[in-house]
């Protein structure tokens, strides 16, 4: 447990899930931003991203406030849109270049076949053919494209240099299997753009990234948080938030299902190979980041980590669209309440935490349920139900004070 500073270095750190991650992450640090008092989210002092936790920190680095980037992702009413739809393009320069090589390889092989047909097997001959298949499926490049002009405006910047505060975005070296942060010394020359395509370069769905003559992929191959990268660099709080956790389906069917536009499945084995993957990677992920989360403990003790992520029996979160605009903005709203409806649960552990480095819950807002992200999407029968509900609450949480 950290001591008291009075004056501290804080850190966020954002881990990667593709878009349905950095929806969640936007809608999340919405209730982070608006809930604690004393601090703002864009004046930390580190900024760490993974895979699409990296484009949310580039964004929030260069000022960009988790209410513009909602806007941004989710109900596509401002100039500068993220479109998940970008990263299905399919990568057919890599396709190209892969179909180049058949013919020198189809023939290396079977010259290979034909100098010992009797000892030579088939197949190992021709295993060399594996070199033609793709690196990656579709082509991550719009990420650069889009951040490139997203940056180049209103005062941002694409160069880590440049920034009030610092940017780590984090990738793996494909021929060495280091993990580099960008915007360390050393690594702080390539443009924000570029680093968070490479970071977010997941093997078999994207090719990975050429960056000075070393090939980047996802930086979550080696960790999943990496806010290691803000503690050697001294913080003294890290806020982390991971979007991805295994989906737990028995919890989750003993929970009422109001949307029926949330398909979800008995077992998840009759999901298919989507669900089946995204339920292995999950487990991976999440088992990784809880012993690297130990280990902060242990090796950082003056520091204070805290964490968010959604719950276990999140159906939301497990199952939805994000290529489609509702999904996108029902994901971000659901974010937003859930970790308000975690703020107040662990008000009592978190409120000496946040003490600690000059900030404070918002409790009376955290209790005003008729507040929402999206809120002209909300209707005004809801809001005045939500309210008169918070009430009763409210007074029923006096009444059974009074009787203790």
């Amino acid at each position: 447990m950290a001591a008291a500073v009075s004056s501290s270095k804080v850190g966020l750190a954002l881990a990667g899930g593709g878009p349905v991650g950095g929806i969640y992450e936007v809608g999340a640090l919405a209730a982070l931003a608006e809930s604690l008092d004393g601090a703002d989210i864009n004046e930390f002092d580190y900024f760490v991203g993974v895979s699409s936790g990296g484009f949310v920190a580039a964004a929030l680095a260069n000022g960009l406030r988790p209410e513009t980037l909602a806007r941004m992702l989710v109900e596509n009413d401002t100039d500068e849109v993220f479109d998940p739809e970008m990263l299905l393009r399919p990568a057919f320069g890599e396709y190209f270049k892969r179909a180049l090589s058949v013919p020198p390889l189809l023939w290396s092989s079977l010259r290979h076949y034909l100098s010992d047909p009797w000892h030579l097997g088939l197949f190992e001959s021709f295993q060399r053919l594996s070199y033609v298949l793709p690196a990656g499926f579709f082509d991550n490049s719009g990420i650069d494209e889009l951040l490139r002009k997203l940056f180049s405006t209103s005062g941002r910047s694409n160069d880590f240099r440049q920034l009030r505060h610092k940017l780590f975005l984090v990738a793996t070296d494909l021929d060495s299997g280091d993990s580099v942060a960008f915007g360390t010394a050393g690594h702080d020359d390539v443009p924000i753009s570029l680093a968070v395509q490479a970071s977010a370069a997941l093997p078999g769905l994207f090719p990975p990234v050429k960056i000075g003559g070393h090939y980047y992929v996802d930086g979550a191959l080696i960790k999943t948080l990496h806010a290691s990268v803000a503690l050697r660099e001294g913080a003294d709080l890290v806020i982390c938030i991971n979007p991805l956790v295994p989906f737990d389906s028995a919890l989750a069917f003993k929970q009422p299902h109001h949307d029926d536009s949330v398909r979800r499945p008995e077992h998840l084995v009759d999901g298919g190979l989507p669900v089946v993957l995204s339920q292995t990677f999950r487990a991976i992920i999440h088992s990784r980041m809880q012993i690297g989360m130990a280990r902060y403990r242990h090796e950082y003790e003056n520091s204070d980590v805290v964490l968010f992520e959604p719950k276990r029996d999140d159906a939301e979160m497990f199952f939805t669209n994000v290529f489609s605009y509702r999904s996108r903005s029902r994901l971000c709203e659901h974010a937003y309440q859930r970790t308000r409806s975690d703020l107040y649960r662990r008000r009592h552990e978190l409120s000496p935490i946040f003490a600690r480095h000059g900030m404070h819950l918002n409790i009376p807002l955290l209790r005003d349920h008729s507040r929402s992200l999206l809120s002209d999407k909300r209707s005004p029968d809801l809001m005045s139900t939500a309210a008169a509900l918070d009430s009763s609450l409210h007074n029923l949480e006096c009444w059974l004070a009074s009787q203790a």
